[in-house]
């Protein structure tokens, strides 16, 4: 039987950004595990322009080759991590952006945040977060990754080189995903 897919999305596209590294790091954490097939998904690739459907998402009537294939991609996910800065007290707007070009794809499935920023860890824009997903149908999960102060944890070279409470809270989140996306699945299949 196949695993579940887990996508994980990094949620900066900002040039110089950490995003990414802590999407890598997260995402090897992950695959060591082996509860899912994992995909990195960079919204700085997918690169979507604003919102230029003309048809509500809902309708999942799509004219454009691009979101088509971002629906393509969100379809094949089970569950979701998103890597998240803290912007103004918020998350990205290309994050919102990505989140607000579907409907239907992302409804029943588990969402997991990682979040990383100052003091507060980007704890402000997971709040944000979780008021969009829900509304889309997907299910937040309460345990999460928060990376206060983040540039701590980043080496000259550009990776992640996490503390105990981060990696335990990586394998919390992992855990109740993967809980939570069998549970979800037949949601999915009716």
């Amino acid at each position: 039987m196949a695993k579940p897919v887990l996508q994980i999305i990094v949620g900066s596209t900002r040039p110089g950004r950490v995003g990414r590294a802590i999407a890598d790091w997260f995402r090897d954490r992950a695959e060591q595990r082996g509860d899912f097939d994992v995909e990195l998904i960079d919204l700085a690739e997918v690169a979507l322009p604003f919102m230029d459907e003309p048809h509500h998402p809902r309708l999942k009537q799509y004219v454009n080759a691009h979101t088509k294939e971002w629906s393509a991609t969100v379809e094949r996910g089970d569950a979701y991590v998103f890597v998240t800065p803290e912007y103004n007290h918020s998350f990205t707007a290309v994050t919102k952006n990505a989140l607000d070009y579907l409907h239907q794809e992302w409804q029943h499935k588990a969402a997991g945040f990682v979040s990383y920023g100052g003091v507060s860890g980007g704890t402000r824009a997971v709040n944000g977060l979780r008021q969009v997903v829900s509304t889309l149908k997907m299910v937040p999960i309460v345990e999460a990754v928060n990376i206060p102060f983040f540039p701590q944890f980043i080496g000259e070279d550009g990776t992640v080189t996490p503390n105990d409470v981060m990696n335990q809270s990586a394998d919390a989140m992992l855990d109740e995903l993967a809980k939570l996306t069998g549970a979800l699945s037949a949601l999915r299949a009716a």
